[in-house]
């Protein structure tokens, strides 16, 4: 059981690697040899110049101004300093609300922890119920509800406590939500023109040996939406030819690397090895080998576009059916097309960027098939989960390694490894188990056949986080009160075990605060120094990258990992929220986490991540829902608590709580979740009418017409959706002057559309 001791080396700690961590970033971000890792988005929009293309080789490598350095701590308010409307413009509303998420965090928690240590602190530490109960226990423990002895009044402090903490949390809750829609709505409403605004996915188009898919939906949504259809691209599978585009591109890459190595050094015509990576096989000439291989991956290229549309087997029954106004896709995307429910099955398209085009080719009537068997299997990994999470419990009771390992007993007694093995190892031994997971969960999510890349992450995240519930929370709570109290357990009776689990519950409360520091303190540290990146960007600068394509790879950060840091959040709330009744001391490195990561992560926001997608806040509603669920869960362990605590008079107090909090939940679900599911009928009049005003000639065919046409058939080099990005930009864009002072030497303006996301006029008020 770990002691104040042992917190106090696992603080120092994570303190000392956070320190060191924050250190390390703010001088590595200084060097301009790192300048592409510390700062990717501003070149991928074109808007930073790479300082290694001019002066000497020293200050190519070093920063030499020792001004820099005295300033070198200056990110911390730089990151405050861009506001919340122009960070929306700059990095989307997904990203934008996302940082609400740690918000909330410090909304909720700050008010309940100062009333926690104000009321239930001093409550639960002038009794001696632990000294006397023969539990082992720390200091910790005599803070929390455990101490609190069999049928005291004391309980009604805890009860209130409950009510108020509910009550708080649910009208943050609530005016959170109301915000959060209303910037959704707005943003919808001042965003500049784009494809899946015009655009509803059809699944089950019903075959018609008559007709090809694209006459049969043509001609039904010329019947049904006759004053508004426009035009349909049908799905394809064009998988395997997604893989020889890709096969193509990366030769192309060497045929252009070894081409440009030959001009500098003509004297010798480059050289490479056939087999294995170039490892082994025949010594051929570079270039005439990459050519020849060019040309013939164009050759299967073509060969493969005309049988992809010219096989029947390869057409789907789904397509992408445009319209021309937003007033028309809006009522075919939330309307019934077709007696038969099964049959014409449409729904909100995707944004081009955010189709996951792999899964198009998925028949609908294999889904749930899919999604069947992936439930099965994804029970299967949780419950089998169970055993390494049972081994990392060990690790966190000294009496547990002395049973099963007593030649380790002379090293464990030296009190600082104690300290070192109750206080940090178990948190870093479960954080390590959890490593491979998100890619596992991911491929499952992608198994099950989801047809966005937003979707893909929301479906993961959810799974990430019933799998933290499961394992990360139930898990170390049973499996660590089994072995701290196994000798009690052995030598009790049956009718005394609920007592002894009871009383083990808050104190399982010390491993979750080693577990905080390291993932939530040290990790947050860890996330902003960017090491992984930092090594692989110079490994493949140095050996991999051969043309500027390859170094944009090389740099390119991805986007915010929602599919593993919502759920990360969210077991954050579950603990704060579990323990803040019963262990209130747990509480202030819950508020340390949630303050670090939100500096930390509007840095990375602004300056790192480059988010492919935008779903328009679509993630919130499962946020809310997931505190809700944490919130009715500890309700009800705060009442099974004081069941084992026989408090027979104030538990059924608590009863009405979980009752109350559902209530609210289905309040705000219908009140708001439209917002995230549908689009108003009146907001997409109101916006094809100023459309049609200003620009009474917009021809929407053209701009319409290939928006969804697979990537691959685009040209044989494209392998992503550069015609949808430069509709985007040449869209109604100016430049203007920036607001941001947090860019450094960035010396670009800042490229905003004119219909810039800049108020909210009415929503917010109106929605409440």
């Amino acid at each position: 059981m770990a002691t104040l001791a042992d917190i106090g080396v696992s603080a120092a700690i994570n303190i000392l690697s956070a320190l060191i961590f924050l250190l390390a970033f703010a001088i590595l971000r200084l060097q301009p040899l790192n300048d592409r890792v510390y700062f990717p988005k501003w070149y991928l929009k074109g808007l930073r110049n790479d300082p290694l293309e001019s002066g000497g080789f020293v200050k190519k490598v070093v920063n030499l101004d020792w001004r820099a350095y005295i300033k070198f701590l200056n990110w911390v308010p730089d990151a405050l300093k861009m506001p919340e409307l122009e960070l929306i413009d700059h990095a989307g509303l997904d990203s934008a609300v996302y940082l609400r998420i740690y918000l909330l965090g410090l909304k909720i928690f700050v008010p309940i922890t100062f009333l926690a240590f104000t009321v239930l602190v001093p409550v639960n530490w002038t009794n001696n119920t632990l000294m006397k109960s023969g539990f082992t226990y720390s200091d910790i423990d005599k803070l929390s509800i455990s101490n609190v002895p069999l049928r005291s009044q004391r309980f009604w402090a805890h009860i209130i406590m409950t009510y108020a903490s509910t009550v708080w949390t649910c009208y943050v809750l609530q005016r959170e939500y109301a915000k959060v829609a209303a910037m959704r709505l707005q943003f919808l409403a001042s965003e500049r023109r784009r494809p899946d605004q015009f655009t509803v996915l059809v699944r089950n188009v019903p075959p018609d040996t008559n007709e090809s898919v694209s006459e049969c939906v043509e001609h039904f949504f010329l019947v049904n939406h006759t004053d508004h259809y426009l035009t349909n691209q049908v799905v394809f599978n064009a998988n395997k030819l997604a893989k020889l585009v890709k096969q193509k591109n990366n030769k192309q890459n060497w045929l252009d690397y070894y081409r440009l190595k030959y001009s500098r050094n003509q004297s010798k015509r480059p050289m490479m090895k056939t087999r294995l990576f170039g490892l082994c096989g025949n010594k051929v000439d570079a270039i005439d080998y990459q050519t020849a291989e060019v040309e013939r991956l164009s050759k299967e290229i073509a060969e493969e576009r005309e049988r992809v549309k010219n096989d029947p087997k390869s057409i789907m029954p789904a397509a992408f059916v445009s319209f021309k106004t937003r007033w028309g896709a809006a009522v075919c995307a939330q309307t019934q097309q077709s007696r038969n429910p099964t049959l014409w099955l449409t729904e909100w398209a995707p944004e081009p960027r955010d189709v996951y085009w792999k899964n198009l080719a998925i028949p609908y009537v294999y889904l749930t098939i899919r999604r069947l068997i992936i439930g099965v299997a994804f029970f299967f990994l949780t419950f089998f989960f169970m055993i390494p999470i049972t081994f990392v419990q060990t690790l966190a009771s000294i009496e547990g390694i002395r049973k099963r390992a007593p030649f380790l007993k002379v090293i464990i007694d030296i009190p600082f490894i104690k300290s070192f093995i109750q206080g940090f190892l178990p948190g870093i031994a479960l954080k390590i188990f959890l490593i491979v997971l998100p890619t596992i969960l991911m491929l499952m999510s992608k198994f099950e056949g989801w047809e966005s890349i937003s979707a893909l992450e929301r479906r993961s995240a959810s799974k990430y986080y019933i799998f933290n519930f499961v394992n990360v929370f139930l898990g170390s709570i049973i499996a660590g009160a089994a072995f701290d109290q196994l000798n009690t357990f052995i030598h009790q009776s049956a009718n005394e075990i609920p007592k002894t689990i009871g009383v083990a519950i808050p104190i399982k409360a010390t491993f979750f605060i080693t577990y905080i520091m390291v993932d939530g303190w040290a990790g947050i540290a860890g996330e902003i120094l960017r090491l992984k990146p930092l090594i692989i960007f110079h490994l493949k600068n140095f050996f991999l990258v051969k043309t500027e394509r390859d170094r944009e790879k090389a740099m390119d950060p991805g986007s915010l990992d929602f599919n593993t840091g919502e759920p990360q959040i969210q077991l954050y709330f579950l603990l704060g929220l579990v323990y803040a009744v019963v262990t209130p001391f747990l509480l202030p490195f819950i508020l340390v986490f949630f303050g670090m990561a939100y500096f930390v992560f509007r840095h990375q926001i602004i300056h790192v991540y480059n988010q492919k997608y935008e779903s328009g806040a679509a993630f919130w509603p499962d946020v809310h829902g997931r505190i809700i669920f944490a919130l009715v869960f500890s309700q009800l362990s705060l009442l099974g608590l004081l069941s084992t605590k026989h408090s027979a008079q104030s538990a059924p107090f608590l009863i009405a709580l979980p009752v109350l909090t559902i209530s609210f939940h289905y309040f705000c679900k219908g009140r708001y979740e439209p917002a995230f599911t549908r689009y108003p009928l009146q907001e997409a009049k109101r916006k094809d009418t100023l459309e049609r005003a200003k620009e009474s000639n917009l021809n929407l065919n053209d701009y319409l017409q290939n928006a969804y046409l697979h990537p691959v058939f685009k040209g044989d080099d494209e392998d992503n959706d550069e015609d949808f990005n430069d509709k985007l930009e040449s869209n109604d864009t100016v430049l203007v002057p920036t607001k941001r002072q947090s860019r450094g030497n960035t010396p670009a303006k800042s490229r905003m559309s004119v219909n810039s996301f800049t108020s909210f006029p009415d929503d917010i008020d109106h929605i409440h």
